[in-house]
């Protein structure tokens, strides 16, 4: 039976059902890296609502991003697979569609009863193709064209369902509507109508740059106030950077008091996390928060700057609050744990297992490897094993080898001290992936 049949056929069943299906809201932020928040160690840019939201819930400390740029990322966290399987392995103009057999989480969850809504970005096709996202589990829609599209953070056009909502406040040289007040506006109506249960999947494009922007005026930071860091002496594209970062913080806050108002804040769980890793772009230099924290990389590299990304878990009727958690996990396992809290079952063939015993704090099952690809310039691998980090920035190139108990920020390169361990990771980084036609592997660039 192939995944696709599996649905059709009611496969959507019960698995360990609540009395009554959680709400779910998961918000996913855009380039925020590891250490941009107050809860993880970030002493300049205030997060005061992401921090009691990690304080009422679990902050976890190895969560992975399904890649290190926006779509193959969005694609491990749609689909349940990683990127040596996934349909959308890289970034592409025009975006690469999820085809039919593609199976949603959302898909599952509108299955098992859920109303469903998405508002931003969604990098998994277009209009017209079979990828977007009415024609991939969403009952409502509110957002941009296309992945470039996302970019500009003062459009002129959205997409409403299947049709143009224009953007009239854009029209002329002034441009007075920032699209993430309206994102959240629609975001905060969908909690207030109270459709039960439901699935809100918020993807606000913050802090990612208008690249555009950025190449013409040195400053692709695009915000409508720089406050509360007018008076910082630092760089304008710093001071917007910041003031994206803590807008985006004061909105998570309104979604939190939306549901406390409406009744339904116990039985939701609501999800926070990022894509990937921090950006050097726009403007923007990551060394001047230490968007990165204590971890090597940014985005665009497979080193733990560039994946491992903040994940804060929040569910009052049954997580306890005040928990830090070293569980390791990765995109790729939320379709199977979303599935499951909402008493569905997931599709077979999925790379991702269910981390909801992790949540609950019961046993959980761990994972043997973690495998990453990446395709910009040339093909890169990552693999976590345990506590072993390895990566291969390019074919032919040697394998790196870390070991991430030790030594987190991957500045020592042991290889050559475990030949066993590198042999064992080799003949993995050999049975991780099918090939895709969308992504060949490629040479790239030398250097």
């Amino acid at each position: 039976m192939t995944r696709r049949e599996f649905l059709i056929a009611g496969g959507v069943m019960a698995a360990s059902a609540p009395s009554r299906p959680p709400n779910i809201v998961l918000i996913l932020a855009d380039d925020l890296g590891y250490g941009e928040l107050g809860c993880y160690g970030q002493k300049q840019i205030a997060t005061p609502n992401l921090d009691r939201l990690a304080a009422e819930g679990i902050r976890f400390t190895q969560a992975y991003a399904g890649s290190t740029v926006c779509a193959p990322s969005r694609c491990a966290l749609m689909t349940g697979l990683h990127t040596g399987h996934a349909r959308v392995r890289g970034n592409h103009y025009p975006d690469v569609p999820l085809r039919p057999e593609d199976i949603t989480i959302t898909e599952i969850l509108k299955k098992a009863g859920y109303r469903t809504a998405l508002v931003g970005k969604w990098s998994l096709g277009g209009l017209s193709t079979t990828g977007y996202p009415t024609r991939k589990g969403f009952d409502e829609w509110f957002g941009y064209f296309s992945q470039t599209h996302a970019h500009d953070y003062y459009p002129d056009l959205l997409l409403e369902q299947e049709r143009e909502y224009l953007v009239r406040g854009n029209f002329g040289t002034k441009k007075t509507v920032w699209a993430h007040d309206l994102f959240t506006e629609r975001a905060l109506a969908f909690i207030r109508r109270r459709p039960q249960p439901f699935f809100l999947h918020v993807c606000w494009t913050i802090p990612h740059a208008n690249n555009e922007a950025g190449r013409d005026t040195g400053n692709g930071m695009q915000v409508p106030s720089d406050a509360p860091y007018s008076d910082r002496d630092w760089p304008q594209p710093e001071k917007n950077y910041a003031a994206m970062i803590t807008r985006m913080d004061a909105d998570v806050g309104k979604l939190m008091e939306a549901l406390r108002e409406t009744g339904q804040e116990q039985n939701t769980i609501v999800i926070f996390t990022s894509d990937n890793g921090p950006h050097r772009e726009g403007g923007h230099d990551p060394n001047f928060f230490d968007s990165n924290g204590p971890l090597r990389g940014i985005k665009r590299d497979l080193y733990e700057g560039g994946i491992r990304v903040p994940m804060l878990v929040r569910w009052p009727a049954r997580i306890k609050p005040g928990q830090v958690s070293d569980q390791v996990w990765a995109f790729w396992d939320m379709l199977p744990t979303l599935a499951e809290a909402a008493g569905a079952s997931a599709p077979p063939g999925l790379d991702g297992i269910s981390m909801l015993p992790a949540w609950l704090g019961r046993p959980q099952r761990n994972h043997e490897y973690l495998y990453w690809e990446f395709h910009e310039q040339r093909f890169k691998q990552a693999v976590r094993m345990g506590d072993w980090k390895a990566v291969r920035n390019g074919p032919g190139r040697p394998l790196e080898l870390y070991d991430l108990k030790a030594d987190p920020g991957e500045t020592r390169d042991v290889a050559a001290s475990h030949p066993e361990v590198v042999a064992r990771i080799e003949r993995i980084l050999a049975q991780a992936r099918t090939d895709s036609a969308e992504f060949p592997v490629r040479e790239g660039k030398s250097g």
